[in-house]
C-alpha cells in the first residue's frame, strides 16, 4: 500500500475530540483495563480483537528482533487481523526477507506494507540525506506520517511495547488512550520480560531475525542502526551518539513524539 500525503502537510493528526467524547473513551479504556487486569497476553489480545468496547483493531509490527512472538500470538487468536508493516525504504534487506518469511510461516492473511508516496519522498528528501540533518523529520516522513494515515480506518492498534524497555514505559497498561486521535493502543505483552519472550520463541520454534545473531538486538532502518557490544543496552545501536531514543510512532496527547519526551 502506498499512501499519498499533500506535499505541504506538516502532520497528520485527527480532528480534536469533544470533552464528552474523550470522557467516554477514557471510561472505555478504564473498563477494558479493569476487565483484563489479571489476564495474560492471549486473553488481552482476544479482548482487543473481539470485545466491542475495543472497536476495529490493527496490529503494527516492525518485524524486528522480538516481533515474531507477538505476531505468533496474533496469528493464534485471529490470523486475519490486519498487520501494518512500514517499509521506510531504508530497512535492512534481511528485515524485508524476514517479513515475508514470518508472514508465510504464520499464515498471516492481511499484511499491509505501508510506504510514503514516492513523489512525497522526492519532494521532501530527494537525495535520501534528510537523516543527516534532521533524523526526527526523516522518521516522521518515512514512518509517522504513513502510519497515521494507515491507522485512519481503525479504532485502535496493537503494539509490542513492554514495561521493561524504558523508564517511560514502566507503568504501561494493557490498554491506553491516544487522546487526540481517539484510538486505543493495546499492549498485550506489557508485563513480559526478555526471558519470557525468548522462552516463548523457543517453545514455539519461531524463526529469529537473522541480524540478531550478528549483534543487532534492536533493529530499525539500516543507516541508523549499528551493532551492540556485549553489556550495552539493547537499544544502544539505535541512532548511536544521538539524542534520540524513539522513531516517533507513539503518540502522546495526539502528538507523535519520542518516548523520552512523553513525561
Amino acid at each position: 500500500m502506498t499512501l499519498q500525503l499533500p506535499p505541504n502537510t506538516p502532520e497528520t493528526g485527527a480532528k480534536a475530540l469533544l470533552p464528552d467524547e474523550l470522557a467516554e473513551l477514557r471510561a472505555r479504556v478504564d473498563a477494558l483495563n479493569a476487565r483484563y487486569r489479571h489476564h495474560g497476553a492471549t486473553a488481552v489480545l482476544e479482548g482487543a480483537l473481539r470485545d466491542p468496547e475495543a472497536g476495529r483493531i490493527a496490529m503494527v509490527s516492525s518485524f524486528g528482533a522480538e516481533s515474531v512472538a507477538l505476531l505468533h500470538l496474533v496469528a493464534v487468536v485471529d490470523r486475519t487481523t490486519p498487520v501494518l508493516f512500514i517499509d521506510t525504504r531504508l530497512l535492512f534487506a534481511e528485515t524485508l526477507e524476514y517479513q515475508l518469511e514470518v508472514s508465510e510461516r504464520l499464515r498471516l492473511s492481511d499484511v499491509r506494507v505501508i510506504r510514503t508516496d514516492e513523489a512525497l519522498l522526492q519532494s521532501r528528501d530527494p537525495y535520501g540525506a534528510l537523516r543527516f540533518s534532521d533524523k526526527d523529520a526523516c522518521c516522521a516522513l518515512r514512518k509517522t506520517f504513513p502510519l497515521e494515515q494507515a491507522l485512519g480506518g481503525f479504532d485502535g492498534w496493537i503494539t509490542g511495547r513492554k514495561r521493561y524497555q524504558s523508564k517511560t514505559r514502566a507503568g504501561l497498561e494493557f490498554f491506553e488512550l491516544e487522546e487526540e486521535t481517539g484510538r486505543i493502543k493495546v499492549n498485550p505483552m506489557a508485563h513480559w520480560a526478555p526471558e519470557d519472550i525468548g522462552a516463548y520463541m523457543d517453545e514455539n520454534r519461531l524463526p529469529r531475525h537473522p541480524l540478531v545473531a550478528q549483534g543487532y538486538p534492536s533493529i530499525g532502518c539500516a543507516p541508523c542502526t549499528s551493532k551492540v557490544a556485549p553489556g550495552e543496552d539493547p537499544r544502544a545501536g539505535r541512532w548511536r551518539g544521538e539524542d534520540k531514543v524513539e522513531c516517533g510512532i507513539h503518540f502522546v496527547n495526539g502528538q507523535a513524539v519520542r518516548e523520552g519526551q512523553s513525561q
